[in-house]
């Protein structure tokens, strides 16, 4: 059946749609938005002057302590135009006027658009490669939180600590994929610090409080692969970062991640060819994901044992 004459019979079926939709993007998380007005950027990196400890007294009459500027790294990139086209048929859009076709693919080719930046962010941020080497683990054995004898606070102290030691900073969030949230809602170290004796229910509150981590996110969006399977973008994996507050936030702050986009350069447009029978409704978007400060995250992988594993 071709999609004219599925169009046919679901214009003449009832005003009721059966559709897909996907849990909220999380990757602004990680990866704040800033705007850019230009495509062609530059990101600093400044070094650790300010934590070093200097020799401050001053004796009378004598010369000041002056610093020696360490400078900083300038890493000048441009941004990378992304669009998606949904093609309607004059034909097509004659039967499907009862599903409001054109407001279909509008919906498609923007959250196409959105789907593409959290896979991104989600690539980066769960590659080991990206991070230096005291900022991954990898669990493995009795360490893994499907473990009766793990220990997930001793993991993400160890983890906190390891950034705190790059940065000066505790990482403030904490992304993790919906398996690894399975798994520490049945920790039995975590149940066994809940005062009642029923209902032991671990909450994303209660991981707040245990971790000591204001903002924890559980990362549930899904993709259809190439052979039509869901999968979910987050993965077996925890990240850990330092994410500035951007209304509050300097250039000299540490900060894991970025998304560099174009200011208001997201647009829907509609273009017409093939002689004018075929209409296209078309996202644009410019932007790019960077991962600008990996020493302020920590990713620990492998988290859960595989099912049937422990």
């Amino acid at each position: 059946m071709g999609r004219l004459e599925e169009l046919r019979i679901n214009a003449y079926l009832s005003e009721v749609a059966r559709g897909y939709s996907n849990n909220s993007f999380i990757a602004e998380n990680l990866f704040p938005t800033i705007h850019s007005d230009l495509e062609k950027i530059d990101i600093f990196e400044f070094n650790k002057e300010a934590f070093q400890i200097y020799d401050t007294e001053r004796a009378i009459r004598a010369n000041s302590n002056v610093i020696s500027p360490q400078g900083f790294k300038k890493h000048t990139t441009t941004l990378t135009e992304h669009d998606l086209a949904y093609p309607i048929d004059y034909r097509e859009e004659e039967e499907a006027r009862k599903i409001k076709l054109q407001v279909h693919a509008t919906n498609v080719v923007t959250q196409g658009l959105h789907l593409k930046l959290e896979k991104q962010c989600a690539d980066l941020a769960q590659n080991p490669a990206k991070y230096p080497t005291n900022n991954k683990i990898a669990l493995s054995g009795t360490s893994q939180f499907t473990h009766k004898d793990s220990d997930p606070i001793g993991v993400i102290d160890d983890a906190k600590d390891a950034v705190a030691r790059q940065i000066g900073q505790d990482p403030n969030t904490l992304v993790m994929g919906q398996e690894v949230w399975e798994s520490l809602k049945r920790n039995e170290s975590l149940k066994g610090l809940i005062a009642s004796t029923s209902n032991k229910i671990i909450t994303l509150d209660l991981l707040k409080e245990f971790f000591e981590i204001e903002n924890i996110v559980v990362g549930k969006t899904i993709y259809s692969n190439a052979n039509n399977q869901f999968e979910r973008i987050w993965g077996n994996n925890i990240v850990l970062a330092f994410v500035p507050h951007l209304n509050a936030r300097t250039e000299y702050d540490p900060a894991f991640a970025y998304t560099v986009r174009k200011k208001d350069a997201l647009q829907i447009d509609e273009y017409e060819k093939e002689g004018n029978k075929v209409r296209y409704i078309r996202a644009t978007d410019i932007y790019t994901p960077f991962l600008v400060g990996p020493e302020a995250g920590y990713l620990i992988s492998n988290v859960n044992a595989p099912k049937g594993g422990h």
